[in-house]
């Protein structure tokens, strides 16, 4: 079983122009919102996604009627928008991806790829990490000296070592419902930004004896989001390629 919690409740301060006041998942790559180019490629129907809505939310319900939606009525960190759906996924018992709206270059074989390492391996969480030369300021993937996960630091909360590394987190995750409900219980906002990190929640299911693995991938430019003018025309540029 699968469920997918897709998280667009953000305003995307930085992509705020005269005249345009939307959700960031609805501003328009190549004719449509950010989040249909998401919707499309996510491996669950309608009947199994929930939309994590907020900032200007009717302009996504109205587009996107037959989903389930749940509120995050504060901005507190994507570990607080995970709480937020909880509650739209009842007594659920099987695994959840969550994925982000304003990232629509994801193909549906990269969510097929994370979902299979999740289930062959037998993992209670499941991270997505990928390489890119693209300079994005993503959390960084760090590894024990066996080479297993670690933990995941956000980029401001690096230091200089930990900004050497390569390997992104790109911060789409699948759980096991269950279990990450009750780590969502320890997540501490102590960081640079005050939030609830859902990045947290993989150390806090290792430090509990569960297991965790990173499905690695060269991900290039499907890692670009949209938070910038600049990154919502390069991102409707690449769509237009690859229509080509």
């Amino acid at each position: 079983m699968l469920k997918t919690v897709i998280l667009a409740a953000g305003k995307g301060t930085r992509l705020a122009q005269e005249g345009v006041d939307l959700p960031k998942a609805m501003r328009v790559a190549l004719g449509k919102p950010l989040l249909a180019w998401v919707l499309e490629a996510v491996p669950t129907g309608v009947e199994d996604t929930i939309l994590v809505v907020g900032y200007k939310k009717e302009y996504i319900l109205n587009a996107f009627p037959q989903y389930a939606h749940a509120e995050q009525k504060e901005q507190l960190g994507t570990g607080h928008a995970v709480m937020a759906a909880v509650p739209a996924l009842g007594d659920y018992d099987g695994d959840v991806l969550v994925c982000f709206g304003d990232m629509p270059l994801v193909r549906a074989e990269t969510y097929a790829a994370l979902v299979r390492e999740h289930r062959e391996s037998g993992a209670a969480c499941t991270i997505l990490s990928g390489t890119s030369d693209e300079p994005l300021p993503f959390g960084r993937i760090i590894r024990d000296g066996k080479g297993e996960f670690d933990r995941i630091v956000e980029d401001r909360d690096c230091t200089p070592e930990e900004k050497l590394c390569r390997e992104l987190n790109s911060g789409l995750i699948v759980m096991d419902f269950r279990k990450m409900v009750s780590a969502l219980s320890e997540l501490r906002t102590d960081n640079a930004q005050g939030e609830y990190y859902i990045t947290d929640l993989p150390r806090i299911l290792k430090d509990r004896g569960e297991k965790v693995c990173v499905c690695a991938r060269d991900m290039g430019e499907e890692l670009i989001g949209v938070n910038t003018p600049a990154q919502l025309a390069q991102v409707e540029e690449i769509l237009r390629a690859a229509r080509v």
